[in-house]
């Protein structure tokens, strides 16, 4: 196992993320506790150290079955992390009553680490009105009072709204936790993040290695032009390869949903084999084909946006839209948009065409925002 330094830790540089947990019968709430504590033995016994989990997986239960999973182990054995769900409004008031139940829930008296959870568009002004919800405050002093060992946050926003959360509490944290892999390095700016958080001397957690399994596997063509620079490179650990190849990266988490998957990672992770300057090339290149398919070319000049009579942030809105389709739906642009009052959301464009007028990529940019409202419903 590869071992990254956080603080004078040894961290495993492979973490087990407890969000695809292997389930019963198809049911996300039904985690299969056996098949979970076999694969978190295998785990610790091949160096996995740190184990990441959330109060809404599984249905509010991945915290119960991992405490019971590491319950088996000595504390000092292994890192526990675990996060305050503030993805949902319902909850922001109640951070006083959520960090004990965890704390219950896993077993532990206390965390070695605890996240700010998917710092969004949508929850952003939440999290900084410290006045009223004092999540912030609240967590500042449970770790002064040890039940939080090192702070950090989740973030799948925006560059803008991972800046507005540094320029607020950056001088607090001590790790951020980015959806990150060769197509968000540009797809999701997470080239520009990482830059940004190393500005603030803060170390990058990856999730999302793998793009939820989109990265396993890739057509023909492009395995083989791997496959030509690295002939005994398994396809998914070329993900983990250009992570490894970031130096802020310290710790990155796979949610692993079956025993063979977990083996694979580890055998990755044995060894340390950054990719060279041709491999990584190649490995963009690829990424940069397979992002050109489907997606619009939008350089985000900002011409169109002084021609919309309806003031839309036009490349903003076709960014959300490559986002949205590369990805097959998910969550992040309908939770971005969220955030947007209704008269700035794609349904808005008057289809008056003016913005295309002027547009040097030539872009439909009215017929992409009425397919972005369609495939929204």
């Amino acid at each position: 196992m590869i071992y990254r330094d956080f603080q004078g830790m040894k961290l495993s540089a492979l973490g087990f993320g407890a969000m695809r947990l292997p389930v019963i019968a198809g049911d996300d709430s039904r985690i299969d506790e056996a098949a979970t504590f076999k694969m978190v033995d295998t785990a610790m016994e091949q160096g996995i150290n740190y184990y990441d989990t959330a109060w809404g997986y599984h249905g509010e239960n991945s915290e119960l079955v991992m405490g019971k999973a590491l319950a088996r182990y000595p504390r000092d054995s292994f890192y526990v992390a675990t996060k305050f769900p503030g993805y949902a409004a319902s909850n922001w008031p109640k951070v006083k009553e959520i960090f004990p139940r965890q704390l219950e829930k896993l077993g532990v008296d206390y965390f070695d680490f605890y996240l700010f959870h998917n710092v969004c568009e949508m929850n952003i002004d939440a999290y900084l009105d410290d006045a009223k919800y004092g999540i912030y405050s609240y967590l500042i002093e449970q770790k002064k009072n040890g039940k939080i060992h090192h702070l950090g946050f989740s973030c799948h926003g925006s560059l803008e709204v991972l800046k507005r959360f540094l320029e607020a509490y950056g001088k607090d944290m001590e790790f951020c936790q980015l959806q990150l892999n060769y197509l968000d390095w540009t797809l999701q700016d997470g080239k520009a993040k990482v830059d940004l958080l190393k500005e603030w001397n803060i170390p990058v957690w990856v999730m999302e290695p793998l793009r939820g399994g989109k990265l396993a596997s890739l057509p023909e063509a492009y395995e083989a032009e791997l496959k030509a620079l690295r002939p005994d490179e398994e396809i998914p650990a070329w993900a983990f390869r250009f992570l490894q190849s970031i130096p802020s990266v310290t710790m990155i988490l796979s949610g692993m949903s079956n025993q063979e998957q977990l083996e694979k990672n580890l055998k990755t992770f044995a060894e340390d084999r950054k990719l060279n300057d041709e491999e990584m090339q190649t490995l963009l290149g690829i990424a940069d084909k397979m992002l050109s398919v489907g997606t619009v070319p939008c350089t985000a000049c900002h011409y169109c946006v002084s021609h919309c009579p309806m003031g839309l942030d036009i490349p903003h809105l076709i960014s959300l839209y490559n986002e949205h389709v590369y990805s097959g739906g998910g969550f992040i642009a309908p939770m971005a948009l969220g955030a947007l009052p209704e008269d700035k959301r794609p349904q808005a464009c008057l289809q008056c065409r003016s913005c295309e007028q002027v547009c040097p990529q030539q872009i439909k940019i009215s017929e992409v925002l009425a397919d972005f409202s369609a495939k929204l419903g």
